[in-house]
């Protein structure tokens, strides 16, 4: 008699087990696809904050050549333009660098010419 009610203690155990199995699968499925969007969106903003920085690194190159070419000598100088690697990788921090190095030239140059200019 006592076997049988190990039985049946197993035998719930093993239905419950597997219940719960069927509810985590289901609770799975569920949130899958949010995981899926979470770090699709996260590549999406980095993506679009890449593209924002190379934007900006073009605008004020191509102002720097049409407005003030006596700089564009320096920009192929500039050290954050120099890869002290074999195959560096191009990171928003590496982007963020070089526009902001950019915008020193640029902002540093008008300032002192405009002082001289006066």
């Amino acid at each position: 008699m006592e076997s049988n009610s190990k039985d049946k203690k197993i035998t719930t155990a093993i239905k419950a087990n597997a219940e719960l199995n069927i509810k985590i699968e289901k609770i799975e499925k569920e949130i899958q696809p949010a995981l899926y969007e979470q770090s699709f969106d996260k590549s999406l903003i980095k993506e679009e904050t890449e593209k924002e920085l190379n934007l900006k690194i073009l605008e004020i190159t191509m102002n720097i050549q049409n407005q003030y070419p006596e700089l564009s000598k320096y920009l192929e100088e500039m050290p954050v333009t120099i890869p002290d690697e074999k195959h560096p990788e191009i990171t928003l921090k590496n982007l963020n660098a070089y526009y902001n190095s950019l915008t020193t030239i640029l902002n540093r140059y008008i300032l002192e010419h405009r002082n001289k200019s006066k």
